[in-house]
């Protein structure tokens, strides 16, 4: 017994004669009401008639074509051997056509034709020249990888060595696209009947949807094998940020990424320039406090910045100044960013606990914002420089300025200032400053701070709405 759930349409009948056939036994037709409740739409008696009457088709023709169909659909819900599946299909255009031979060549992902998966059926016995057709497309030469578009040379030349044969070509279509050929040989003598043709076009629709959910479980094992790498590069470039904060003498300390992607191009550190001493030693010695920003995200972003934070730690150990550190950097740099058509900004600083004074030198990063608390003004730390990777004699300018008490600075990547809303609208660094200043006014510690902007951050561009880049803030506070 057959059931066919649909709805309710003006040609639902023509629907019906061309997806079936013959029917052995009693043929329901039920549709889907909205409320999920099945009704018969018609009785027995009338599908009968219809048929016998409009299509002059008996309904006690023992038809195996409907099994075939049913055992079809259901094989293409569950598998997942794409070998098997053909097999399936050449042995139901063995069973159920009278082609004396029929091939199936498919396509790969790539466009080329997938030779180990070439199928042949039909029952050649008979045929004086079995050996000969089979033998030909086995030792056809398919190194060249032919693809769609090459295909007519390949028909052509079919054509012209079996002459005997009326070689019918059946495209494989799926979602528009070409997923490969079915082709039929036949005798001159012998012909299809419509019936017959339209039953092959159903098996070959069937087979279109079969290859596109092959590929579609391809494509998802890919993307998730892709996910699952792409989750352990996150996880290990996690790590490579500090996850806490240092103790460094009479300074509070916080710092955070935010990520667009699960891999980003932002970067912040603190680097002992003494990392060989004792802790208690090292919190009253000089630290250096950088922040960087890798052009783009995502896979690549993280790459390059993974490799900067490798260079730039060896180049801390020198001791130099932050001019000289960014100098020697993009030295370093330059071949490798070259190569990948990329750059980056950074602001690198270091700062003596003892003196408190602060030097820098800026790559053409988004300059910190000092919160001067004597002086209840917030000042740009800022100096002259290009961004790393582009200009080989490139020059930076060292800055210093000397802190005070409870004084702030806010390091932070253009993935703050460049958020914008539902409207277009940019937070931009005015609004930055404006809330910085606000914040800073209230004694509120460096935590809170942090936690504060990223608020802001998120009532500005509104509920659920992504950044569209990775944002940094690190904050900076003295005691």
């Amino acid at each position: 017994m057959l059931r066919l759930y649909l709805l309710i349409d003006k040609n639902l009948i023509n629907f019906i004669y061309k997806s079936t056939f013959n029917v052995k036994t009693y043929l329901y037709i039920e549709f889907v009401l909205l409320n999920n409740k099945k009704k018969k739409l018609l009785s027995n008696d009338i599908i009968q008639k219809f048929l016998e009457k409009d299509h002059k088709s008996s309904l006690d023709k023992d038809d195996k074509f409907i099994e075939i169909v049913s055992s079809l659909t259901y094989y293409l819900k569950s598998f997942s051997n794409i070998k098997r599946f053909l097999d399936y299909v050449s042995l139901i255009l063995k069973h159920t056509f009278n082609h004396q031979l029929s091939l199936i060549i498919l396509f790969n992902e790539k466009g080329e034709i997938w030779k180990e998966n070439m199928q042949f059926s039909g029952d050649t016995k008979n045929l004086k020249i079995d050996d000969e057709i089979k033998n030909y497309f086995k030792n056809f030469d398919f190194s060249k990888n032919h693809r769609l578009k090459e295909i007519n040379l390949f028909e052509k030349d079919l054509n012209n060595r079996f002459k005997e044969y009326v070689i019918k070509s059946y495209k494989i279509l799926s979602r528009g696209k070409c997923r490969g050929f079915v082709y039929t040989f036949n005798h001159h003598n012998l012909n299809n009947s419509l019936i017959d043709e339209r039953k092959l076009n159903f098996i070959i629709n069937c087979l279109g949807v079969g290859l596109e959910n092959y590929w579609l479980i391809q494509t998802k094992k890919n993307h998730e094998n892709v996910d699952r790498e792409i989750s352990i590069g996150a996880e290990i470039q996690s790590q490579l940020l500090p996850d806490y904060c240092p103790i460094i003498f009479g300074v509070d300390l916080a710092a955070h990424c935010r990520p667009a992607l699960q891999l980003g191009g932002d970067y912040y550190d603190f680097m002992s320039l003494k990392p060989n001493i004792s802790d208690k030693r090292r919190e009253k010695a000089r630290w250096a406090l950088v922040i960087g920003d890798v052009m783009g995200k995502g896979i690549p972003a993280g790459l390059l910045m993974t490799m900067l934070r490798g260079m730039l730690r060896a180049e801390v150990l020198t001791g130099l100044p932050p001019d000289r550190i960014l100098h020697d950097l993009n030295q370093l740099a330059i071949y490798d960013l070259d190569q990948s058509h990329r750059f980056i900004t950074l602001f690198y600083s270091d700062y003596d606990p003892r003196t408190k004074k602060l030097r820098f030198a800026n790559a053409a990063h988004n300059p910190p914002l000092l919160w001067k608390s004597s002086e209840q003004k917030i000042v740009k730390l800022d100096s002259e420089g290009f961004v790393l990777g582009l200009q080989n004699d490139a020059e930076y300018q060292c800055g210093i300025t000397q802190l005070n008490k409870n004084d702030v600075i806010l390091y932070y990547t253009d993935g703050v200032t460049d958020t914008s809303n539902s409207l277009g609208e940019r937070f931009d660094e005015e609004r930055l400053i404006t809330s910085f200043s606000k914040l800073c006014k209230q004694s509120l510690k460096s935590k809170e701070i942090l936690n504060k902007i990223f608020k802001i951050l998120d009532d500005f561009t509104g509920k659920n709405r992504q950044l569209e880049d990775d944002a940094s803030i690190v904050v900076f506070q003295l005691e």
